[in-house]
């Protein structure tokens, strides 16, 4: 046997090709890794985390808001959600989501309100929120005669609108107790509610409508001045607010409302719900849906004002 006979005879025979259909043995199979299991440590801190930054947006950026009564009629109706920004007026108390700190003095990079602004506030002693208009500020003096308002000693100028035709739902009943039977019957066959419309004038040149069905008990308010560091709030459905001019125990205000206790300013709309949704129903969740509310801008429209009224 020659060299290279022997070399040849050493080397192993070439593997046979393999039918590509064919199933190769067991120990050609490549090797699974070990299956990890879930660190649950890391899955608590990464909800942790995200909680926390959704606190901290709520608090200091901005959070979502629901109109639960018709005190701030015609602009916000029950059953609207909005955005409250929480940065305008700077930072306290009530900022932080649930309220979860003492009641402190003072604000934190803090600015008061403008007349016209549309805020949330919380009444002294308590922990719910209310939506308010500003109206009066420190050093203003308020009072109401048979409804109309006088700021410093001066009428607020006021003029009869059209009616506001509203549809009737489930969060907009319309009932006679309420709104003195305004029910009309639209051409479309859908009942409405015809509120009384009063737009209002600040001396800053921003106005507002107003609802204004008849006397009611806030109609007349005793002259006041508003305090330092204190702003006066009042509900656009002037017969149906409780705001600034009645006493906590009547589920006001309880006066003017020391500045600390605005949590924010509104924004904007984002949808409104008529009442007629259902958890267990989500088709509900969109027939609810009330047309032409989203986007709405809560900010006053600005008209320039009198030279004597510019103060």
């Amino acid at each position: 046997m020659t060299d290279s006979d022997r070399i040849q005879a050493a080397d192993p025979a070439p593997e046979a090709p393999r039918d590509p259909g064919e199933t190769p043995p067991v120990g050609d199979a490549p090797a699974k890794p070990a299956k990890k299991g879930t660190d649950w440590w890391a899955e608590i801190k990464a909800i942790f985390w995200l909680i926390l930054a959704v606190l901290a947006f709520h608090s200091f950026i901005a959070k979502p808001f629901y109109i639960p009564s018709e005190s701030m009629m015609p602009v916000l109706l029950k059953g609207d959600r909005l955005v409250v920004s929480k940065y305008p007026y700077g930072w306290s108390w009530v900022s932080p989501s649930f309220h979860v700190f003492p009641r402190t003095d003072g604000r934190l990079w803090g600015r008061m309100p403008e007349r016209g602004d549309i805020v949330i506030a919380t009444p002294p002693g308590q922990s719910s929120d209310y939506i308010k208009r500003v109206i009066g500020l420190p050093g203003d003096t308020i009072e109401l005669i048979e409804g109309d308002v006088y700021l410093n000693g001066t009428q607020l100028r006021h003029e009869p609108r059209p009616p506001a035709t509203v549809p009737v739902d489930a969060n907009l009943p319309c009932t006679p107790d309420g709104f003195s039977n305004l029910r009309v019957q639209g051409a479309d066959g859908q009942t409405y509610c015809r509120l009384p419309i009063i737009r209002e004038y600040l001396p800053n040149g921003r106005y507002y409508d107003t609802i204004d069905v008849g006397y009611s008990p806030g109609d007349d308010y005793p002259r006041i001045t508003v305090p330092p560091g204190h702003v006066f709030l009042m509900g656009d459905n002037r017969d149906h607010s409780a705001d600034s001019r009645f006493p906590t125990g009547e589920q006001g205000l309880g006066g003017p409302v020391p500045w600390e206790n605005i949590g924010g300013r509104a924004e904007f709309i984002t949808f409104s719900l008529d009442g007629s949704s259902s958890y267990f129903n989500p088709i509900s969740w969109f027939t609810a849906l009330r047309g032409g509310r989203a986007g709405t801008s809560l900010h006053p429209d600005r008209v320039e004002p009198p030279a004597a009224e510019s103060r």
